[in-house]
C-alpha cells in the first residue's frame, strides 16, 4: 500500500502539471529537480563546510566536505548524489548532506561528478574513483582516518558507490571499510518485475530510466562493462560490508534486492532494507516523508556501528 504521504505528495506534484524526466529535455528535467532541495527542509548546522576543487581526469570537480563537532581524526563517507547521471547537483542535496555528517559522526565529502549527457560514461564513473583516490591521499589534511572511509550514493551515486567498491576492491586500495547503497541502479534492464509493477505513477517511470540510461550510456559503450553495471561483474565476492536500501513502489526495487542477495550468497556482510509504501528518491524528502527520516535514522545507526567501532 502507497504511504500515505507519499500519495499526498505525488497528488500535488500531479496538480502542479510536473510531467515524468522522459518528458522533459534535459535542461528542464535539472530545473524540475530543484524541488528536492524544497522537500529535505533546512539543513543543520555543522562544525565546518569547506569548499574544495577536486582534480579530475577531465576536470576539475567541485566538491563540499561537512565536518562533525567533535575530535578527529573522523571516519568518513565519500558520497555520490543520485541524479540519473544528468540532473542534481552537490547544491540542492546540501541539507541532508548535514544532517548525514552529524547523525553519523562522519565527515562526509559529497563529489559534483560531471553529468551526462554532456560527459557520458565512464567520465562519471572515473570522477568517482579520482574523488576516492583524493580523499585517502588528503585525509589527514581534512581530519580523516583513512583506515575508515565508505562510499555511498543514492540512485544513480549507488551505481557509482558500487562500482568504485568494485575497482577498489581489483586493483588492492584504496581500501574501504562500507558501503551505502541507496536504491541503486545496478544494470540496464526495466524488464524486471518491480519495474513492470511500478512502470507509471511513482516518480521515477520504467521510461524514465530508459531516459537516464540512455543519456548516460549511449554511443558510449556497445559492450556491458561492470563499471556501468556492477550486478554484471564476475565477482562480488571480498567486498566492504553493505547497508542496501530499496523502495517498495520504486522501478529499481529488484535491482536493490538482487544486489544484495549475490553480495551476501559471495560472503559479503548485508543489511538489506526495504521500505514499504516509498518510492524512488525517498531519501531527499525528509521534511515532508517519515518515511525519509526513519531511513536516514537506520543510515546514521549502521554507519555508526561500522565505522566507529574501530576507532581508537
Amino acid at each position: 500500500m502507497l504511504d500515505p504521504q507519499v500519495e499526498a505528495l505525488l497528488q500535488q506534484m500531479r496538480e502542479a502539471g510536473q510531467p515524468p524526466f522522459e518528458h522533459m529535455s534535459v535542461p528542464q528535467a535539472r530545473q524540475a529537480a530543484a524541488v528536492f532541495a524544497d522537500l529535505q527542509g533546512p539543513g543543520p548546522e555543522v562544525a565546518s563546510v569547506q569548499h574544495r576543487f577536486i582534480p579530475g581526469p577531465t576536470a576539475d570537480l567541485p566538491a563540499r566536505i561537512y565536518t562533525p563537532q567533535g575530535e578527529g581524526p573522523f571516519p568518513a563517507i565519500l558520497y555520490y548524489h543520485g541524479s540519473g547521471w544528468v540532473i542534481l547537483n552537490i547544491e540542492i542535496c546540501d541539507a541532508t548532506m548535514r544532517a548525514l555528517a552529524n547523525d553519523t559522526g562522519c565527515v562526509v565529502v559529497a563529489l559534483n561528478y560531471q553529468k551526462a549527457p554532456e560527459h557520458k560514461f565512464p567520465v562519471p564513473f572515473n570522477d568517482a574513483w579520482a574523488g576516492l583516490c583524493w580523499l585517502v591521499d588528503h585525509a589527514s589534511e581534512i581530519d580523516v582516518d583513512p583506515a575508515r572511509i565508505a562510499v555511498g550514493g543514492d540512485s544513480a551515486g549507488a551505481n557509482l558507490a558500487a562500482a568504485v567498491a568494485i575497482k577498489s576492491r581489483d586493483q588492492g586500495g584504496p581500501a574501504l571499510a562500507y558501503q551505502l547503497l541507496v536504491y541503486p541502479a545496478v544494470e540496464r534492464d526495466v524488464d524486471k518485475p518491480s519495474a513492470v509493477e511500478n512502470a507509471e505513477g511513482y516518480l521515477l517511470q520504467r521510461e524514465s530510466m530508459r531516459w537516464f540510461w540512455g543519456h548516460y550510456l549511449d554511443g558510449a559503450t556497445d559492450e556491458p562493462d561492470w563499471r556501468a553495471f556492477p550486478l554484471q561483474a564476475a565477482s562480488l565476492a571480498d567486498l566492504p560490508p553493505a547497508l542496501v536500501v530499496t523502495a517498495e513502489f520504486d522501478p529499481l526495487r529488484d535491482d536493490g534486492r538482487l544486489y544484495a542477495e549475490r553480495l551476501r550468497a559471495e560472503g559479503v556482510k548485508v543489511t538489506y532494507s526495504n521500505y514499504d509504501g516509498m518510492i524512488h528518491g525517498f531519501y531527499w524528502m525528509q521534511a515532508v516523508l517519515d518515511g525519509a527520516r526513519e531511513l536516514h535514522a537506520e543510515i546514521a545507526r549502521e554507519v555508526r556501528a561500522a565505522l566507529h567501532t574501530s576507532s581508537s
